[in-house]
């Protein structure tokens, strides 16, 4: 059935999310998990290993990882087909699994990471595409508002599995539980997905300097922002060496992608106005999303003095609720065809709603707020889906797969991105305040909740009304990014399939 002219009926709908749905979505629910059910084990990581000052490479090494493989996957699955693709994402994901659970060290752990996220970097750009190849445009928001349920569940029982497996079993359980899921996924992709198209590979040569230089963009960029994250002024002298570097292999990289005859990034589907449009909304919206889950929990403890647990509560509705926006936008786009229009109200609720939370922030109550924050996360998730579908119906069924990466990378960029700015914002607004606000932020972040424990009562007072008054900064910040994002979907040239 062609994917862009034939109208299914809903029985043939059922069939294909059915036949596609549960292949493409365990796979990607084992890649959307990682991150949070490994985070949670992070603690006891460093105890084991006993190399706190180092535990952040575990994160940084596999997001490096999958930023870089993202395009290659995307490149090959249009090349050799994507569920050929697919399988050797899942069996690379789960070897590196393995590799972590028996890790010796910290730097074992750190290279295990890195095969992980070689794998886990083509599970969600595959699994987006292959669901692109057997669903009309129109109808693919259904399926993108499930994909967003996908991450919202991982985004929920990530952190409570991987707090579970952790006490019960020791950190190790928490690689251990991957490798089955990744091998389940792969035999259901042989199952299900056996109409998937095989690719076409005559003629076609990988562009190896591409994904070179690919890598010495990405990975200096996302270490720089790691160090500006850290807040010191050694960290910033290191981002500031890491951008040079990125931006230098950046200028290269785009050299060699004009010239070259298969290119790793397609220049002339990345520069298409509806694609880069909606992908730099994609960013936006990414960065105010995963920046404010990042730093809502230092403000829940900080200033409302609410323990792990209850900041846990408090931000779920801001975690989960994005899928509600997706499935409300997937199902507007199916049956009336727009795709920015839905999102272009939902992001512009979701400034007000987040300016709302700036001002009354230290006013509000946590339930409000929590409600409010709810709000936001429906209005930002409404842009997932219209997202997927923009990029792939504007770059053509031949370039489906580099494109559908490119919204990864975006997202993942986006993502790091914007937690930069906003602690950038937070130390800035604490720092033009003078007096010890900055570093007790710092010290916050690096070592939780117990680094206010030798400070006085009125001490405490006045640091929080510091920190009240930087994350209304923060927040504001995150509302102007949704804000800017309402009104690139009004400038996408596709605003119909």
């Amino acid at each position: 059935m062609p994917p862009d002219t034939a109208t299914p009926t809903e029985a043939e709908l059922r069939r294909l999310f059915f036949r596609v749905f549960p292949a493409v979505g365990l796979a990607m629910f084992g890649a959307a998990l990682d991150q949070t059910i490994v985070a949670a084990a992070l603690p006891a990581i460093a105890r084991g290993l006993g190399e706190v000052e180092r535990i952040s490479w575990v994160v940084v090494a596999y997001l490096v990882a999958t930023t870089v493989a993202a395009p290659v996957y995307g490149r090959l699955g249009d090349a050799f087909g994507r569920r050929r693709m697919l399988l050797v994402a899942l069996g690379m994901y789960a070897a590196g699994a393995a590799l972590c659970s028996v890790a010796p060290s910290l730097d074992a752990l750190a290279l295990a990471r890195i095969v992980q996220g070689f794998g886990g970097g083509g599970l969600i750009s595959l699994s987006v595409a292959l669901i692109a190849e057997v669903v009309p445009a129109r109808e693919r928001g259904r399926f993108q508002a499930w994909i967003a349920a996908v991450f919202a569940a991982s985004s929920a029982l990530g952190p409570v599995a991987g707090g579970l497996l952790t006490e019960w079993f020791g950190w190790r359980a928490v690689f251990l539980l991957q490798p089955p899921l990744a091998l389940l996924a792969a035999w259901l992709a042989v199952r299900r997905l056996g109409g998937a198209e095989p690719g076409n590979p005559k003629g076609f040569a990988f562009d190896w300097a591409g994904l070179v230089l690919f890598a010495l963009f990405v990975a200096p960029a996302l270490l720089a922002l790691d160090q500006v994250r850290r807040l010191a002024p050694a960290s910033l002298a290191i981002a500031a060496g890491c951008a040079a570097l990125a931006a230098l292999a950046l200028w290269l990289l785009w050299r060699q992608e004009r010239r070259a005859r298969d290119p790793l990034l397609p220049l002339d589907v990345l520069g298409e106005p509806s694609v880069w449009r909606a992908n730099l909304l994609s960013a936006l919206v990414s960065g105010a999303f995963v920046g404010s889950i990042a730093f809502l929990p230092i403000y829940f403890a900080a200033v409302r003095g609410m323990s792990p647990a209850a900041s846990g509560i408090a931000l779920l509705p801001l975690a989960v609720l994005a899928a509600v926006g997706a499935m409300l936008s997937g199902r507007l786009l199916s049956k009336t065809g727009r795709t920015m229009l839905w999102p272009a109200f939902g992001l512009a609720a979701a400034a007000v709603v987040m300016a709302v939370v700036a001002i009354g922030t230290g006013r509000l109550s946590v339930p409000v707020m929590s409600l409010l924050l709810g709000l936001v996360s429906v209005g930002l998730g409404t842009s997932f889906p219209m997202v997927q579908v923009t990029v792939q119906s504007a770059a053509g069924r031949d370039r489906l797969g580099s494109a559908t990466a490119s919204v990864q990378f975006t997202r993942a960029l986006g993502s790091a991105v914007g937690t930069a700015l906003l602690g950038t914002v937070l130390f800035g607004t604490l720092a033009a305040g003078g007096g010890d606000a900055a570093g007790l932020f710092v010290a916050l972040m690096n070592r939780g909740p117990e680094a206010l424990a030798g400070i006085n009562d009125a001490a405490q007072a006045a640091f929080r009304a510091e920190m009240t008054a930087a994350f209304r900064a923060a927040f504001l910040t995150a509302a102007a990014m949704a804000a800017v994002a309402a009104w690139l979907c009004t400038r996408v040239p596709l605003q119909r399939v």
